[in-house]
């Protein structure tokens, strides 16, 4: 009786003591997890840089044509080999040709013709309000309650748009045409996102990703022989745009995905999602020391109070899942 007793207070408090191994463990796993998801958001921000240099050689609807096939061959080959791809059910091929049609097509159509008229860094702005105005469709949509944060965070990102816009002699430094255009692709990407929420239901965002990539190609097809044919057989492109689409491909269209979804599954949507107000920062870095854009304060002034609105209705949203 009296080992017994000896023992059990020994026991009980190595039970109770911390384990170091265990923390450093869940602590390197979080860690993985928050690098993963800025490494997709730097591709992200980098896609643009990437968009810039393949327009030195080939015309939007081309780089948009061969960014798809490329990332068609990687994806749809992966999760074949894998055995992970999903078969579209028949009630459901409507619905991915329709949010097809709107994301890539219409979505990469306005990205990429309004980034070849205004900078990178202007254009990972004002695509970065893709989540302002999700909201305000969803209230249309669906009756869902906006909230006076939300409507705070839009007017706080729409009065920094002039700002980057419009120089202090009433000039523009960028296509108010290409703005539009960017525009356009952001009411493209939140009208998709009412279609995505009804595949997401009952498939994973793999298969989803590959089958819109490939039905995307599809109807870039017809433009591409069209209008892009006779000047892609003519160009010789250096190693530079050749290397700008396979990264385009590889990282902003395949990985990125793929370390994206990895985060939303490890620590959530909401959680995840406040990482893309960091899209246009790294975007306008990687603008300055890579193509030399330059900045001048009223245009940082500008990028910083769109992104404060975006983060504003962002963190309510995250604050909101958190508590419940």
């Amino acid at each position: 009786m009296l080992q017994k007793n000896t023992k059990n207070p020994v026991k009980k408090l190595l039970v109770c003591l911390p384990n170091p191994y265990g923390w450093m463990m869940k602590n390197d796993k979080t860690f993985l997890t928050y690098l993963w998801i800025l490494l997709s958001m730097i591709f992200w921000g980098m896609s643009f840089i990437w968009t810039s240099i393949v327009f030195t050689c080939y015309p939007p609807i081309t780089t948009i044509f061969l960014r798809l096939v490329l990332a068609s061959l990687i994806l749809m080959g992966g999760l074949v080999i894998f055995r992970k791809l999903e078969r579209i059910r028949k009630k459901d091929v409507g619905l991915f040709l329709l949010s097809a049609f709107f994301n890539p097509f219409l979505y990469f159509i306005g990205e990429n013709f309004g980034l070849k008229y205004t900078s990178p860094s202007i254009s990972a702005v004002v695509i970065a309000t893709i989540p302002l105005l999700t909201p305000v469709a969803a209230y249309f949509i669906v009756r869902e309650r906006i909230t006076w944060l939300n409507i705070a965070g839009i007017l706080l990102s729409f009065a920094g748009i002039p700002l980057m816009l419009i120089n202090r002699d009433m000039t523009f430094t960028a296509s108010p045409a290409g703005v539009g255009l960017l525009f356009f692709a952001v009411v493209s990407a939140v009208v998709y996102s009412s279609f995505l929420k009804k595949l997401a239901a009952h498939y994973s965002p793999f298969s989803i990703i590959a089958w819109q990539n490939l039905i995307g190609m599809a109807y870039f097809l017809p433009l591409f022989l069209i209008l892009d044919l006779g000047e892609f057989m003519s160009i010789r492109p250096d190693w530079k745009a050749i290397a700008a689409l396979l990264q385009l491909a590889v990282f902003a269209s395949t990985l990125a995905y793929v370390l994206f979804t990895i985060g939303v599954k490890k620590i959530g949507v909401s959680r995840t999602n406040v990482f893309t107000n960091l899209i246009p920062i790294f975007t306008a870095t990687f603008s300055y020391f890579i193509l030399a854009e330059s900045f001048n304060a009223q245009k940082i002034a500008g990028i910083l109070v769109v992104i404060s609105g975006v983060a504003l209705t962002q963190i309510q949203h995250f604050k909101k899942k958190v508590r419940s």
